[in-house]
């Protein structure tokens, strides 16, 4: 349960870092969040800009609590907080018909879908599977490499989950 426990701190860490990556990486790209967080009409007009400074923040700090084994239970907790509320936000805008693009990983072209709302269900369990297995205990260096580096290869589809989408899609 230790390297199960780690895969998902890595994965959650490293999906988290490239969200909040994404939206902090200067004054350009975090307006593009907040425009992309007001076109979804999800948030109050008044309330788009801190919500999302909010929500950057939050992102920033759920890698930085995974990566330390003492507050990983704190940083998982909040990561399933968060995409609970993502996973709540995509199932708003699908209901209501909206066509916005997700601003999850930086500004995006790609209008959500229903694999938006899966992908969130899939890392929701992903951090509720962490909750389950951390703790105590301790595993080799080797092992503790090894899922450390199978998170990072399952964040990667996840953040580029688009992209790998579009390039099997068939032409219309």
């Amino acid at each position: 349960m230790f390297y199960t426990a780690v895969v998902c701190r890595a994965f959650l860490g490293f999906v988290f870092l490239a969200s909040a990556c994404g939206k902090l990486r200067g004054r350009a790209a975090f307006g593009e969040f907040a425009d992309g967080l007001a076109a979804l009409r999800v948030v109050p007009a008044g309330r788009v800009r801190p919500v999302a400074m909010v929500v950057a923040g939050a992102e920033a700090v759920v890698p930085v609590l995974l990566i330390v084994p003492a507050s990983a239970a704190a940083g998982l907790t909040l990561a399933v907080l968060l995409l609970g509320a993502f996973t709540l936000a995509v199932g708003v805008v699908l209901w209501r018909g909206t066509v916005a693009s997700c601003p999850c990983f930086g500004a995006s072209r790609t209008a959500f879908g229903v694999r938006h709302v899966v992908r969130n269900v899939v890392l929701t369990v992903v951090g509720a599977v962490g909750l389950a297995t951390v703790g105590g205990g301790s595993g080799r260096v080797a092992g503790v490499l090894l899922a450390a580096l199978t998170g990072a290869v399952l964040a990667s589809l996840i953040i580029r989950l688009d992209d790998i989408v579009a390039l099997f899609a068939l032409p219309n």
